[in-house]
C-alpha cells in the first residue's frame, strides 16, 4: 500500500475531537488501573485475613499451653477446673455486632493431648480419648517443630477447611502434651466479603469521580479549542469576532492574542489600501462637481447663474465633507473587534432622546411620531454607540416617510431578546436591493433627490455586530420596518 492510498484511506476515518480523544484514553488508563488494583487487593484480602487469624491463633495456643502446664505435669488435666472452663466455653452463644455482622456461636475448638497424642481435652467434647498423634499439628509439635494444619471437612467445599495451630506444654525443656486451637475458616468468610464489598465500592465511587473529573476537563478541553477555531475562522473571514478568554488554560489565551495581534496587523495593510480606493473613487463625483461649478463662476454670468453654482458647490462640499466623517467613524467602528464600554442601556430612554433631536425635521415633514412598548427594556453595551445606530434609523426612515406619514417605534423585551422595530410609511424597498442595503456606499434615491453617503445602514450593521445583535430591514404593508435586535441584559427585570 503506497503513501498516497494510506492517507486518502485515513482521511475517511470519522475526526473525532481532541477533548474525546484524551477523554477516551484517560478512561482507558482509569478502567485498566482499576481493574489491576481491585485483582491485587481482592487476591491479597484473603490471605492477608487467614494470616491475622493464623498468628492470633498462635498466641492463643502458647496462652492456653503455659494455663495447662501444671494440670498436665500433675495428670489431673481430665477431672480439673481447666477441663470444666473449656468445655463450657464450646457451649457458649455469643451475641456480638463486629462490622455489622452477628456472631452467633464460638468458632474456635480447642483440644488437649498427652505426650502420646491422646485427646484428653477438647471443647467440643466428641474426640476425648482418639489419637490424633498422626495429625500434622501434634505430630510435628510433639518433635519440637511449628504444627500447624489445614484440614478439608469437605472434598468439594473449598470453604470448609478448618486452621489448626498447636503450642507444645512443656516440663522444663521436655514436651509432655500440646494444646491445639482450631477455627474455621468459614467464620472469617463474611468479613472477607464485607472487605471486598467496600474495596470495590470506594473504587467504583472514586472510578466514577476520577472520569468525571477527565470528563469535565475533556470537555473544557475541547470546547476551548472550539472557541480558538470559531475566532480562527471569523478573523479569516474578516468577521468581527470577540477575542476569547481562558481563565484556566492560559496557553490557549496566548494563542488568542497571536491570533488577535496577526489579525490587526493583516487588516491595517489591507484596510489602508481599500479605504484609499474607496475614498479616492467617492470624492470623484462632487469633486468634479465642484471643479465644473467653479470653472463655470470663471465665466461671465448673471447673477442667477452665479448664486445657482455657488449653491452646488457648498452641497457637494457639504457633501464631502459628510463623507470623510463618516468614513472616519466607520473607519474607526471596523477596528473594533470589542466593545470599549459596556454598561446598562434604558432602550426607551434612547429612543426619547432620538425623538427629540428629530423633532424639528419630523415637524417640517409634518410627521406622526410614536413611542411604545416595554419601559423596563435594558440591555449591555456601549450607550453612544446605540444611541447613534438608532439615530441613524430614524435619520433613514425620515428620508424615506411620504409626507404627513408616520414612524412608529416599538419595543419589546421578550424571550432574552430587546427587539426596537421602527416602521415608516411610504413606498417599499425594491426586491433587488433588499440584500444590498447595508453594503458600503450603496443607496436608494431620496425623495428630495439627493443622493445619500451609503454608509449610514453599514455602520448601523457595524454597531449591532459589536453588541452580538442582528439588524433586518423589511417590506410590510404600507411602508418599510427596520429591527434591532439585542440581548437582554442582566439588569433587566
Amino acid at each position: 500500500m503506497n503513501t498516497k492510498t494510506l492517507t486518502r484511506r485515513l482521511s475517511h476515518w470519522p475526526k473525532i475531537p481532541l477533548g474525546l480523544r484524551l477523554f477516551l484514553l484517560y478512561f482507558i488508563l482509569v478502567i485498566l488501573t482499576t481493574y489491576f488494583v481491585s485483582s491485587t487487593v481482592m487476591k491479597q484480602i484473603k490471605p492477608t485475613v487467614r494470616q491475622v487469624s493464623e498468628e492470633t491463633l498462635v498466641d492463643m495456643a502458647h496462652l492456653l499451653a503455659v494455663m495447662v502446664e501444671d494440670y498436665l505435669q500433675a495428670g489431673t488435666l481430665s477431672q480439673s477446673r481447666f477441663a470444666e472452663q473449656i468445655k463450657s466455653y464450646g457451649l457458649r452463644q455469643p451475641d456480638a455486632e463486629i462490622w455489622d455482622i452477628t456472631k452467633k456461636t464460638i468458632n474456635h475448638r480447642i483440644y488437649v493431648t498427652d505426650s502420646q497424642g491422646g485427646v484428653l481435652v477438647d471443647s467440643w467434647q466428641q474426640d476425648v480419648g482418639a489419637d490424633f498423634s498422626r495429625w500434622n499439628d501434634v505430630y510435628l509439635t510433639l518433635r519440637g517443630e511449628y504444627g500447624a494444619r489445614s484440614t478439608a471437612l469437605s472434598p468439594k467445599d473449598p470453604l470448609s477447611t478448618v486452621m489448626h495451630v498447636a503450642a507444645p506444654v512443656k516440663n522444663g525443656d521436655e514436651i509432655i502434651g500440646v494444646v491445639t486451637v482450631a477455627k474455621a475458616n468459614r467464620s472469617a468468610q463474611p468479613f472477607i466479603d464485607a472487605s471486598k464489598y467496600r474495596v470495590l465500592s470506594w473504587l467504583l465511587v472514586m472510578s466514577v469521580m476520577v472520569l468525571l473529573v477527565g470528563a469535565l476537563i475533556a470537555w473544557r478541553i475541547n470546547s476551548a479549542l472550539q472557541k480558538l477555531d470559531d475566532y480562527a475562522k471569523k478573523i479569516g473571514q474578516g468577521e468581527k469576532a470577540q477575542k476569547p478568554s481562558f481563565r484556566v488554560f492560559y496557553e490557549y489565551e496566548r494563542l488568542s492574542d497571536a491570533l488577535a495581534t496577526m489579525r490587526q496587523q493583516l487588516d491595517g495593510k489591507d484596510y489602508v489600501e481599500h479605504y484609499v480606493q474607496t475614498l479616492t473613487h467617492e470624492l470623484k463625483s462632487p469633486l468634479s462637481a465642484i471643479k465644473g461649478a467653479s470653472e463655470i463662476l470663471q465665466m461671465p454670468l448673471s447673477d442667477e447663474k452665479r448664486q445657482l453654482f455657488a449653491n452646488n458647490i457648498e452641497k457637494e462640499s457639504k457633501r464631502v465633507q459628510t463623507l470623510i466623517d463618516k468614513l472616519l467613524d466607520l473607519a474607526q467602528l471596523e477596528q473594533q473587534s470589542e466593545l470599549v464600554e459596556n454598561q446598562p442601556i434604558d432602550l426607551m430612554k434612547r429612543l426619547k432622546d432620538v425623538e427629540s433631536s428629530l423633532f424639528v425635521r419630523a415637524q417640517q415633514k409634518d410627521i406622526t411620531f410614536t413611542c411604545s412598548g416595554d419601559k423596563s427594556a435594558c440591555i449591555d453595551g456601549d450607550v453612544f454607540l446605540v444611541q447613534q445606530a438608532l439615530f441613524n434609523v430614524f435619520e433613514n426612515a425620515l428620508d424615506f416617510v411620504n409626507e404627513q406619514g408616520v414612524i412608529r417605534a416599538s419595543l419589546l423585551n421578550q424571550d432574552g431578546q430587546c427587539r426596537v422595530s421602527i416602521y415608516n410609511s411610504g413606498p417599499h424597498i425594491p426586491e433587488y436591493a433588499l440584500s444590498r442595503l447595508t453594503e458600503r456606499f450603496y443607496s436608494l434615491p431620496r425623495q428630495n433627490g439627493e443622493k445619500s453617503t451609503g454608509l449610514g445602514l453599514n455602520f448601523v450593521e457595524q454597531i449591532m455586530a459589536l453588541h452580538n445583535g442582528k439588524l433586518e430591514v423589511s417590506n410590510v404593508n404600507g411602508g418599510v420596518n427596520i429591527t434591532l435586535s439585542f440581548k437582554a441584559g442582566a439588569h433587566t427585570p
